[in-house]
């Protein structure tokens, strides 16, 4: 059991399982006290969306668990109108129009600049100092910082250290340097810090780019399948818990679940995996013992956990909004198009300043998905031209707070019809961690 809620928890289900459609249950009755309701009501109440509702069934009895849909189309809007009305509701500032089927990924590649794939040296050792001196300021502030002022000092190092994981990410999609070995040098050397195998990271990230948004085989975040939430009620409640408060950390588990199997990789790829797998052991064995040599567990804890567990929350946070939202959906390998996974797929989100230079740009994510060997620095040219000759197809965002509150509380379980059922539609009585963030959460938007 303790294995299942570990590989369930992040919904990386992996190419291993298999998620299945909807279940049809057209013919279940519908017990008193049943109601038509729609996804953002969940959010907002009082405000009015033109869009077909969908009933809902969920029996007390753990382990039966249904969704009755009249037939229902998921959230997305044909109107100008309609669109800036769920964006308004979701907390974003502009909802894509849907990508023309017969657009491709080249098509849209081919509007870019020339001048956005160009790597630069300078540009991409200064991305380097940045971090590297942040980092170092950081550590800095922790080890002089009342400790009233510790949180603040924690959230700036764990930001910092963020920035060391963009540049292996640049390395590992060859965009940091046209030499090979230095990617591969500075990259393991970046999320060493981290205790980030790099090659297992490399691997698995490289497939999110291949199918991003595609039911089983992202390896990113996943809609939680229906068969696992009603598989046990002891998975069930650590799922709802999962995708629940822990949500902005439950990048640990999927560091967790992911990097540190050789059975997960191909054998092609299990050599540099093991290597990869010593550097970090290795840190682990010297780094830690060190570091608790000069401070202590305390200053351990201090030092290294808490930038670490900052580290997380970026981590989940920007992913999780990289790609989720109830008009966002998760489709099968036989309905999936590229184009559209990486364009009408991917959300532009906009963070304070000192969190995009500190993090390199990341969130500037929509070139980025549509060509990886875009260098950090050349996102926001990227991102410009994009606008410019597709702009009336992307989702775009400040970060908020209704934002957060809408994927936290809405986007859960997969449905075809409607992208995502919220948990405490199907499990009310189990849903207590979800009830609690609509009720905590600010429904604040930008």
């Amino acid at each position: 059991m303790a294995s299942r809620i570990a590989d369930s928890l992040f919904a990386f289900t992996g190419p291993q399982q298999c998620l299945p459609r909807a279940p049809q249950v057209a013919h279940a009755r519908l017990s008193l006290g049943v109601y038509a309701v729609r996804p953002i009501d969940l959010l907002l109440k009082g405000k009015t969306h033109r869009r077909r509702t969908f009933l809902v069934s969920a029996k007390k009895r753990v382990g039966s668990i249904k969704a009755v849909a009249v037939p229902a189309a998921p959230p997305s809007a044909d109107s100008a109108e309609e669109r800036e009305q769920l964006a308004e509701s979701y907390g974003f500032k502009q909802i894509g129009q849907d990508l023309p089927d017969n657009v491709t990924l080249k098509d849209i590649m081919d509007t870019l600049p020339k001048e956005v794939f160009e790597i630069d040296d300078v540009k991409a050792w200064k991305s380097v100092l940045v971090s590297v001196t942040s980092y170092a300021l950081g550590l800095f502030m922790i080890a002089k910082a009342p400790w009233y002022l510790l949180p603040l000092a924690w959230a700036w190092t764990g930001t910092a250290v963020t920035g060391f994981f963009v540049i292996g990410h640049d390395c590992a999609h060859k965009s940091f340097s046209k030499n090979k070995l230095v990617e591969d040098i500075v990259g393991t050397l970046a999320f060493l810090p981290l205790v980030y195998p790099y090659e297992p990271w490399r691997f698995k990230h490289d497939r999110h780019h291949a199918k991003t948004n595609m039911l089983v085989h992202d390896t990113a975040w996943q809609p939680v399948p229906p068969e696992e939430f009603d598989s046990s009620p002891v998975l069930r409640k650590a799922i709802i818990l999962g995708y629940g408060p822990i949500r902005p950390w439950l990048s640990i588990a999927h560091w967790v679940n992911w990097h540190f199997n050789l059975r997960k990789f191909r054998p092609s790829e299990v050599n540099r995996v093991k290597i990869s797998l010593a550097c970090v052991f290795a840190f682990m064995a010297v780094g830690w013992p060190l570091i608790i040599y000069k401070v202590g567990i305390l200053g351990w804890v201090k030092f290294w956990l808490m930038p670490w567990l900052g580290y997380h929350f970026w981590m989940s946070t920007f992913t999780m909004v990289h790609h989720t939202a109830p008009h966002i959906p998760f489709k099968p390998a036989d309905e999936w198009n590229a184009a559209q996974a990486q364009l009408n797929g991917t959300v532009h989100c906009d963070y304070p300043s000192w969190i995009e230079i500190l993090c390199h740009d990341i969130n500037v994510h929509i070139p980025h998905h549509i060509s990886p060997r875009i260098p950090s620095y050349n996102l926001r040219a990227a991102h410009e031209s994009i606008q410019e000759n597709w702009g009336k197809y992307t989702n775009l965002a400040t970060w908020n707070w209704r934002l957060m509150k809408t994927i936290m509380t809405v986007c859960h379980v997969y449905n075809k019809e409607e992208n995502y059922i919220p948990f405490d539609r199907l499990a009310p009585e189990e849903s207590q961690p979800i009830t609690f963030l609509k009720k905590a959460m600010p429904d604040y938007a930008a």
